[in-house]
């Protein structure tokens, strides 16, 4: 009996050990949300990767701090909850400051951009003006949105507001004719206008100007800091430039300028 008793204490206690070394060998990981359908930022590529220049960034951020890195495709209008569940550490994606700043804790701004308006080239629609009575897209729970909220004037001269899903759908309303006009990120329109060939231009007039940064979940100071510090580093060794020249052609960033 005695030698059964020993038997399985020493086999609860290999149990134990096991699962110990398990726990300790876990590496962390550093869970970047983004949404699939928005290049350059973050988007599927041919070959079914998550790529992207802020995929990129946040790649290159997780080396350095240590940590594993892992893509997560959000829904966008879900990003919330998928952070204040703690199922992703952070919105990494052409994320606007402008408007949510005390939604949560954010890096400094690394670069900017505009929301503006992308139209077929043929369409005859040269000047926000002409938008009146037109039928205008945007993505839902966007910057494009709140643009437009904040600027009735001229939101409230068209005659439909679309919210759709992402912005490669409301692209796709804009070629077939069911929609006028989109309202999107300037740095996205001109990038899928360039990659894809599409009859699309960007009307001159901005609808608003605006920062992408990066957020955290309220209060998370501790790791918003680490990213912060790591994103001054890369500006200051120049892989800020040298990831922005490889998907921009040019240095876009603005860390430490």
């Amino acid at each position: 009996m005695k030698k059964l008793i020993s038997l399985a204490l020493t086999a609860v206690m290999a149990v134990t050990l096991l699962a110990g070394c398990a726990g300790a060998n876990k590496e962390k990981t550093f869970t970047v949300g983004f949404d699939a359908e928005f290049p350059p930022m973050g988007f599927v590529n041919g070959d079914g990767e998550y790529v992207g220049f802020d995929l990129d960034l946040a790649k290159e951020t997780a080396n350095r701090l240590g940590l594993k890195f892992v893509a997560q495709p959000i829904n966008w209008d879900a990003k919330d909850n998928e952070l204040n569940s703690g199922n992703i550490d952070c919105i990494w994606n052409g994320f606007t400051i402008s408007g949510r700043e005390d939604k949560y804790t954010w890096t400094d701004a690394y670069m900017n951009n505009n929301q503006v308006v992308v139209v077929n080239s043929d369409s005859g629609i040269a000047a926000l003006s002409d938008l009146a009575g037109k039928t205008v897209a945007v993505q839902k729970d966007s910057s494009g949105l709140q643009a437009l909220k904040d600027n009735e004037a001229l939101s409230s001269t068209f005659g439909k507001l679309l919210e759709e899903d992402s912005y490669l759908n409301a692209m796709m309303e804009l070629e077939s004719g069911a929609v006028d006009a989109i309202v999107m990120d300037e740095i996205v329109a001109r990038y899928e206008i360039k990659t894809s060939g599409k009859n699309f231009t960007v009307l001159d007039e901005a609808v608003a100007s605006e920062a992408y940064g990066v957020g955290f979940k309220l209060g998370n100071d501790a790791l918003r800091n680490d990213v912060q510090k790591t994103l001054e580093d890369m500006a200051k060794d120049g892989t800020l430039a040298k990831i922005s020249n490889q998907w921009f052609g040019s240095d876009v960033t603005t860390i430490g300028k």
